[in-house]
């Protein structure tokens, strides 16, 4: 016998062992009563009552299974033949104890022995009244007597009935039945846990994530399915096969497994069917997230969006721009279909009984509206960008004429105006080009404001504001050029050549942009007929000459000088917005066009609007030309701030200056000299001035208004001095703070240096035995700056010097020795009451009076402002670490050794050497 168990209630399990002592027949269906036979057992006392309960309960709870009636009631058949009373009666004490049914009768058959008999029915006749109160029992006194019982087909052939019945069988049977009922139950709850997790699946945001949930939830569904297949195929197990051989046992056993497997198959299809909508509800689910993305990809081309990157007035500036603004036009309206392609889209979910169908529907109609919107903000958006490129076209056609038009005029060859029919032929090409002047040009601002009044954008009225500017100025040259060409064709009569004024120095090599290859013209220069009044004093007319030829020097110079900037602004600075010339631009010059060229715009309007105009005036008195100085002295500033960003921009064009870009403006303007000539050209005309003035104050002595002259002269000295002591200022180093708070720089140069933190005269006598230390002293209005000057040296290395930092003075606690035993050109500044003691040794005594001047200057002002106040407070100096270079500068800032005499003497002040020039 195997040690197998059967289950009760599905958590209490019975060894079958103990089954061999009772089994259970189930009735027919006409039948109402339930047998269980406890057949001959000789251990039945031996088994334990739980054991015992466990059986009875276990073979009563077959037919309750089975019949699902309530109220079953059973009969047990006692088999005790063999045995003894006090078996039976602790038999029956034992069934009325443990018995959990309905008990409708008990029948024993009595022991068959004579004296067995006999106290079996001694025992029962004082006993049956105890027994009969718990439960009814009846006492045979053989087989046959059970047949009036119980049916003869309910009862085996032991006890004289035609059932065929075999017990180990019935045991087998019933094990199988057992563990199919556990292996349907175990799927069941596998099953109710599977559904449980997929109705509290939290369905996630993210398609991947639920592409995930779609697919293991459809993994896990296969694997049940085969677990499911495995248990239904264990109907065709050996063991149900047996109960074929009796009809009774299929009905008492078949009916459980029939169950079982309807069970199982009603789990099956409710199963199959939860699933089924589950995963339909996960495929609709993420067909509505797939949809709701489309959605959201397709609806953030909105208007306000469209309409903002394609007025941005930064952007509009360029037919470029606005060719990619029609293709992002044309972009919008490929991926509007794509909306009409998702409103299709949705109409077949919601055709297919979608679930979240109503939201559907309003996406749908969301987006049909939207594409209705879309659709005539860009057709109008189209419209309006399609006008403003048409603008854009005009005026960069109006711009190219006006650069071709000043590129005619710089490339127009001067030998050939040495003859008429050169001059002619140069007229007739002049108005041939401006024949072929752009109708734009024609209209006007005010005609263009109004009829591109919808699209009009600051930047496109800025766009043509500028435009217009730039063909008056191309137009006032072309201008200015016809009626030189003019006057030379009507009457050709040679130029006067242009002579040096001053023939004792070697003569200077010109650069090539003042030769007639490079565009540089000339042109007869006549004088008014007043000029001999201004002249009647002289008693020479070669100084009348060399007068007239110094200015037409100064004349004749200047307008070259205004068409090289004009050149140089056309052909490099306004290129860098030319779209065809991008490509070629480093990215990082883009932005750094005002470092590059600095204010050399407000120079040329300077020049060409006010100052070349006032000269042009002179023509008829040349004795104004002083005054014209005087007057626009305050405007010659701007070089000074010129100067001062020239470090800056010649660092970037040694950065730069093998940029393609470079090239080929030069190439186009057919130079031979790089951008960085044309740019020293504002520090050499500079230094121009100061040399045409003093040769017109040589030829002009005893001349009306030469004191205008004198006046120019000194003004353009001061403003070369300030110049070249703010390109010094700007070399000083180390310095924390503005220097710009410090005033003016009125003087600087370099000096020796003893230093006492000491009072009393004697340790200043001491001072003579010590080594002077070298310093570069900055006077500013406020404070006096020391520095020490450090030369750079190398290959590599800038000329120009730069200035360490080492000490301030506060002039507000400055005072002065003028005289000093022992050296006439030393001087004592003192601190803080004496506190500290700075004895200055100047190159010379000139330079010693000039300084002394201007310091005693500034603290007779500062007693002025104070109104007589003699304390002054100590100010803290201000010391600094860091170095830096600049880069170097032009020596044509300068001049010549000879000016920077001419400054000294006539200043009393002594400048530092000039700055270098590469």
């Amino acid at each position: 016998k195997t040690d197998s168990h059967c289950v009760i209630n599905g958590n209490e399990h019975v060894n079958t062992n103990l089954l061999e002592f009772a089994f259970t027949m189930l009735p027919h269906l006409y039948q109402t009563y339930v047998i269980i036979t406890l057949p001959e057992c000789s251990a039945f006392s031996d088994i334990p009552e739980e054991a015992l309960a466990k059986v009875l309960s276990y073979l009563t709870l077959i037919p309750r299974s089975v019949t699902r009636q309530p109220g079953v009631k059973f009969i047990i058949i006692l088999d005790r033949r063999l045995d003894t009373w006090a078996s039976i009666k602790t038999a029956l004490a034992r069934i009325a104890a443990s018995f959990p049914g309905n008990l409708h009768l008990v029948l024993v058959l009595r022991p068959t022995s004579f004296f067995q008999r006999t106290v079996t029915d001694l025992g029962f006749r004082f006993s049956q009244e105890d027994f009969m109160l718990k439960m009814p029992v009846v006492m045979l006194s053989s087989v046959t007597d059970l047949l009036r019982y119980i049916d003869e087909n309910q009862l085996t052939s032991e006890f004289g009935g035609t059932l065929d019945y075999c017990h180990s069988d019935w045991i087998v049977l019933r094990t199988a039945i057992e563990s199919f009922a556990v292996m349907v139950k175990d799927i069941a709850q596998m099953l109710q846990a599977f559904g449980t997790e997929l109705a509290e699946t939290q369905l996630s945001e993210e398609c991947s994530a639920v592409e995930f949930l779609l697919l293991s939830h459809t993994e896990k569904y296969r694997r049940l399915k085969v677990q499911l297949n495995e248990v239904l195929m264990c109907r065709e197990s050996s063991h149900f096969s047996l109960i074929d051989y009796c009809w009774t046992l299929i009905t008492a056993l078949g009916t459980s497994k029939f169950q079982l497997l309807a069970q199982l198959t009603d789990m099956e299809m409710a199963f199959d069917g939860f699933f089924d909508k589950h995963h339909l509800k996960l495929q609709q689910y993420l067909q509505l997230l797939r949809y709701e993305h489309s959605f959201q990809e397709v609806n953030c081309f909105s208007v306000p969006k469209i309409a903002q990157r394609h007025t941005d007035g930064s952007q509009t500036n360029s037919v470029a721009n606005m060719l990619i603004f029609l293709t992002d036009l044309c972009v919008f309206q490929e991926e509007m279909s794509q909306a009409q392609v998702l409103i299709l889209h949705g109409h077949q979910l919601a055709a297919g009984h979608h679930y979240a169908m109503a939201l559907i529907i309003q996406r749908c109609n969301e987006l049909r509206h939207q594409c209705d919107t879309l659709t005539s903000a860009l057709n109008t958006k189209r419209k309006s960008l399609t006008q403003a490129q048409t603008l854009l076209s005009r005026l960069e056609e109006a711009q190219r004429w006006c650069d071709d038009g000043a590129y005619l005029l710089a490339n127009q060859q001067v030998d050939k105006f040495q003859s008429k029919d050169g001059a002619q032929a140069a007229l007739r090409d002049i108005e041939k080009f401006q024949e072929a002047a752009p109708p734009l040009l024609g209209a006007g601002v005010d005609v263009l404001f109004l009829e591109y009044e919808s699209v009009l954008t600051p930047c496109l009225q800025a766009h043509i504001e500028n435009t217009f500017q730039k063909h008056s100025s191309v137009q006032a040259l072309i201008q200015s050029r016809q009626n030189c060409l003019k006057k030379l064709a009507d009457k050709h009569v040679r130029p006067i050549q242009l002579v040096a004024p001053r023939p004792e120095n070697p003569p200077r090599a010109k650069s090539p942009l003042f030769s007639p290859k490079h565009g540089m013209w000339q042109c007869n220069i006549n004088f008014g007929s007043n000029y001999p009044q201004y002249f009647s004093a002289m008693s020479s007319r070669s100084l009348i000459n060399s007068y007239l030829h110094v200015m037409k020097e100064l004349i004749e110079t200047e307008r070259i000088y205004v068409e090289e900037l004009l050149a140089v602004l056309l052909g490099y600075r306004a290129e860098m917005d030319n779209p065809s010339l991008a490509p070629l631009l480093p990215t990082s010059l883009c932005n750094k066009r005002d470092v590059l060229f600095g204010n050399l715009p407000d120079i040329y309007n300077f020049h060409s609007s006010v100052f070349l105009q006032d000269l042009e005036s002179c023509l008829e008195s040349p004795e104004a030309v002083g005054a014209c100085f005087l007057e626009r002295k305050d405007h010659f500033h701007l070089y000074e701030c010129y100067c001062q960003n020239k470090p800056r921009s010649d660092s970037l064009w040694r950065q730069f200056s093998d940029c393609p870009f470079f090239q080929e403006c030069q190439k186009k303007l057919e130079h031979k000299l790089a951008l960085d000539s044309y740019l020293l050209k504002p520090v050499q005309r500079l230094t121009k001035y100061q040399l045409l003035l003093k040769e017109l104050l040589k030829y002009s002595s005893g001349c009306e208004r030469v004191s205008e002259l004198q006046g120019a002269l000194e003004a353009m000295l001061d403003l070369l001095k300030s110049v070249n002591d703010s390109m010094h200022q700007i070399a000083i180093t180390g310095y924390e703070g503005d220097l710009s708070n410090l005033g003016r720089v009125l003087m600087q140069g370099s000096f020796s240096v003893w230093i006492s933190h000491k009072k009393g005269p004697t340790r200043v006598k001491e001072l003579a035995r010590f080594k002077p230390m070298q310093r570069h002293l900055f006077l500013h209005e406020h404070a006096l700056l020391f520095c020490k000057r450090r030369d750079e040296h190398g290959e590599n290395a800038d000329k120009t010097p730069s200035y360490s930092f080492k000490h301030c003075l506060k002039m507000s606690a400055v005072g002065i020795t003028e005289n000093v035993k022992g050296d006439v050109k030393k001087f004592e500044i003192w601190y803080s009451g004496r506190e500290e003691v700075y004895v200055i040794q100047a190159p010379t005594v000139e330079v010693k009076i000039a300084w002394l001047n201007e310091i005693r200057k500034i603290l007779t002002n500062q007693q002025k402002q104070l109104k007589g106040l003699n304390t002054f407070p100590v100010i803290k100096c201000h010391w600094c670490s860091s170095t830096s270079t600049w880069s170097n500068v032009c020596s044509s800032l300068i001049g010549s050794e000879e000016l920077c005499h001419s400054a000294a003497v006539s200043e009393q002040t002594q400048m530092s050497p000039p700055l270098s020039v590469r």
